[in-house]
This record gives structure tokens, C-alpha cells and sequence, in this order.
């Protein structure tokens, strides 16, 4: 049983609706999925449904990588249900007429049925012409289903449904009335982690029942139903290299939370055991060979982060030791000498500042100039980049990565390395660079 919960754009309420499904069918067994380059959407999936939420994508994945994503997280979490959240408009990608990186990519890939969202404010009529473009634009597309958010009232709904379902033969399985009930706080980067407010968790209970009482459940599991098996070859997500046993730090808390469930346990599935640590809670480093930094809001909890010097000082002493330390993104931030002038770890030379505007927001795709803690001189690998911080004077410095697609740090340059450290404005996914475990692994072993 599958479905994808695509939206006809962005801003239509699919995280909202999307989540509170999943909430509402969680005690039937929901494993979530969210499409794209996205931490925070499944941040919310997680906390509704207590499985991990993973991300399919097909500018990171292959088609038989994405039915191979899904099939192991389904059979992982033992769940009957995959409940699938698009980004973004159905049809939207990387680019204008192509499939890569679209919702409707990955619906095709797992031939599995796309219910659509559409925010009828004023709308009645016009929502019926909207599905019919959506419906034939790509008839391989299986749109078996609307929900329609943002109805007026009983009435509104029932004149939007009848439009809908009798010119275009399409069923309305539900109306969302307009409640800032079903609103939620955003911040620069997307909505606020759920792992940051416990009010959070009471959201999403009243999202859950909001979505049992506006939408009919049983026909949403019908259209879930109607999906066949999953067709199609299947192939590994990463590469298997090293059998040295290693312990990996990965940095977990408020700050640091932005981390693809398949890193990690590709590092696992590398002799890899994962060991958890606190850049805000914690004195110290535990005793790991190697530490892996993930993104996150370091600039919001810059003031705790600057005032653990013993944590600092403790990775100060772990790079000064020549072993391997990898930052992405946020963690890339806080391995500068300063964020907003709060001092940080200084393992690289070069002050990180906050800025007004976006500095940052693409696929990326890269090629390493040089061996470096997770890839080798040649290799050529995919990611993504959202952030509105830069580092300042680091034009001087060495670089592991040349951006082909994307920013990078500086002059299309990336991966900038000290000693046995790496540090990227580069989110990777497993599958986007399926070297970076087994590399990552020896190099913890080697060092």
C-alpha cells in the first residue's frame, strides 16, 4: 500500500495535511517518505508516525535506487502503509519540461497513486480545470484522488467537490477548512525542526484529528490499496568498503540535527558503530575514532555553543591529534574560527557570518580534486546546498571539491580541508555520493 500526497505548488498545505494523516494512520502502520533534499518536512513524519522519515529523490537516486529506498524502509519499519510527501507543485523539477528531482518522478518510479492538494480559496469551478491539466499533462501520472485545503465552508466544499468529481471523473476524498489551527512556525531555512518544541507534538495531535474528521480515510486507503506490487530492478544505495571495526561521533542536538537516516547507517553497514555526542550538552568528545558534524541552526544557538569551551577545546585537540573530522553545512559553521563574531572551534581559520539573504540553494554536483576523508581525485558525486551564511577570507585555502552545479564556498570551490578534516557547505545523501561510507570508514581506521 502506497500513495503520494503531491501539491499543485508549494504553500497548499501538504507538510500540514501530509503529517496529520500520517498521525491519523499511524496506529495501522505508517513508514513516511518525504521528496527532495528535505530534514525538517521529515523531522514532523517522524514524530507522527514513530518510524523514520526517509527521503526519495531522483536527482540524488536512480530509478531502481528509489524503489530500492523504499522497499528496504518499508520492510525495516514492518509498516503496511508508505505515505509518500511531495515538494513542492507535482510536476516541478530541476528542470522546466524535464522529470529530475519532481514529485512526479518518484510517483512514476514506484508506479504508486497520486492523490492531489489543492488550496481552493476561492475556487469552485477553477479547481476542476486545474486537475484536469494536472491529470494530462503526464498520463503516466495516476492522480486518483483530492483533497481540497482552505474550503470556506460546508457549502464551498460541497459546490468545489461537485465540480471537481463530475467534470473531471475524479474523487474528492476531503476539504480542510481554513484553521490557524493548521498553520505552522517557520524560520529562514523551512519550518522549526520538531525536535526543537515540545508544542510541537501537540500540533501534530491536532492535525491528526483534523484529518480524520475532514478526510475519508477508508477511500484514502482504497487508492493505497489499488497500488500493485513495486516492478522493477533495484540497486544498492552505497558501497560496502571497509570492515576495520571504527566508532563514529556524530553530533545530535538542537543545533545539530540535519542528518539522511541511510549516512548513518551506511556508515554502520561500513563496521561503522555510531556513537552520539552534544556540542551543546556535553564537556567532551567520546572516545571515537573520527566525527561526523551534520547540519543544523548553529547560528541560533550560537551563545550555548561559544560558551561549552570544554566541548570546543575537546575538538580543537581531536584535529590538532591529525584525525578525521567532516562537517556539512551547519556543522561547517561551527568548525570556523567564529559565527557572528561568537567564538567556535576554530579548526579552520575563517569567520562564518549570518546573512540577510540566501547564499546557497541548488543541487549540487561536484568533482574531488583531491583524495579527502570521503572521496577520491576524480570521483565526481551529487548533493545539495541551502544556506544563508558564507565564510569569509577562505579563498586562500585548500579545496577537496570543484562545483560543477551549484556555489559552493568560495569561486566554485568547496571541501575545504586542514589536516585530516573536511568541511562542505555540501549536504550529501547516501545514494548521492555511495563512496562516502566506505571511504569515511578507512580513513577513521587508517588515521
Amino acid at each position: 500500500m502506497r500513495v503520494v500526497l503531491a501539491g499543485t505548488g508549494s504553500a497548499v498545505g501538504k507538510t500540514t495535511i501530509a503529517t496529520g494523516i500520517m498521525k491519523a494512520l499511524s496506529g495501522r502502520g505508517v513508514q513516511p517518505f518525504k521528496v527532495g533534499p528535505d530534514y525538517i518536512d521529515p523531522s514532523y513524519h517522524t514524530m507522527a508516525t514513530g518510524n523514520t522519515s526517509r527521503n526519495l529523490d531522483s536527482f540524488f537516486m536512480t530509478e531502481a535506487q528509489i524503489r530500492e529506498a523504499f522497499t528496504r524502509a518499508m520492510k525495516l519499519s514492518g509498516s503496511r502503509m508508505g505515505i509518500i510527501e511531495g515538494v513542492r507543485g507535482l510536476y516541478e523539477g530541476i528542470s522546466p519540461i524535464g522529470d529530475t528531482g519532481s514529485t512526479a518522478s518518484v510517483a512514476k518510479a514506484l508506479d504508486a497513486p497520486v492523490v492531489l492538494i489543492i488550496n481552493s480559496r476561492s475556487l469552485v469551478k477553477s479547481a476542476a480545470a486545474m486537475v484536469l491539466g494536472f491529470r494530462s499533462l503526464d498520463r503516466e501520472v495516476k492522480i486518483e484522488g483530492v483533497i481540497l485545503n482552505q474550503v470556506k465552508n460546508r457549502r464551498h466544499y460541497l459546490k468545489t467537490r461537485r465540480a471537481v468529481e463530475e467534470l473531471t471523473g475524479t474523487a474528492v476524498i476531503g476539504g480542510i477548512p481554513r484553521s490557524s489551527e493548521l498553520e505552522v512556525e517557520q524560520r529562514h531555512l523551512g519550518l522549526v525542526p520538531a525536535v526543537e518544541r515540545d508544542t510541537i507534538a501537540a500540533q501534530i495531535e491536532k492535525w491528526g484529528l483534523a484529518m480524520e474528521e475532514y478526510i475519508d480515510l477508508e477511500a484514502l486507503q482504497d487508492i493505497m490499496s489499488s497500488a500493485g506490487k513495486i516492478r522493477g530492478e533495484r540497486e544498492p544505495l552505497w558501497q560496502r568498503g571497509n570492515r576495520k571495526r571504527v566508532r563514529i561521533g556524530v553530533a545530535i542536538d538542537e543545533a545539530f540535527n540535519f542528518y539522511y537516516q541511510e549516512n548513518i547507517e551506511a556508515l554502520e553497514d561500513n563496521a561503522a558503530s555510531v556513537v552520539p555526542f552534544s556540542p551543546i550538552h556535553d564537556e567532551e568528545l567520546p572516545d571515537v575514532d573520527a566525527i561526523y558534524i551534520g547540519g543544523g541552526y548553529p547560528e541560533i544557538f550560537a551563545a550555548e555553543l561559544e560558551s561549552n569551551t570544554s566541548m570546543r577545546k575537546s575538538i580543537q585537540r581531536f584535529h590538532a591529534d591529525g584525525r578525521p573530522i567532516f562537517g556539512e553545512c551547519g556543522g561547517l559553521m561551527y568548525l570556523m574560527s567564529s559565527i557572528d563574531e561568537r567564538e567556535m572551534c576554530g579548526v579552520f581559520p575563517h569567520p562564518a557570518e549570518m546573512t540577510g539573504r540566501v547564499q546557497g540553494l541548488s543541487y549540487v554536483i561536484a568533482e574531488a580534486v583531491m583524495d579527502n576523508l570521503i572521496t577520491e581525485a576524480g570521483d565526481k558525486f551529487r548533493g545539495h546546498e541551502f544556506h544563508y551564511s558564507r565564510v569569509l577570507g577562505a579563498s586562500g585555502g585548500k579545496f577537496a571539491f570543484r562545483v560543477l552545479r551549484g556555489r559552493g564556498i568560495v569561486d566554485s570551490l568547496d571541501g575545504i580541508t586542514s589536516g585530516s578534516s573536511l568541511a562542505s557547505y555540501i549536504h550529501i545523501h547516501a545514494a548521492s555520493c555511495p563512496q562516502f561510507a566506505a571511504n569515511f570508514t578507512r580513513n577513521a581506521w587508517e588515521f
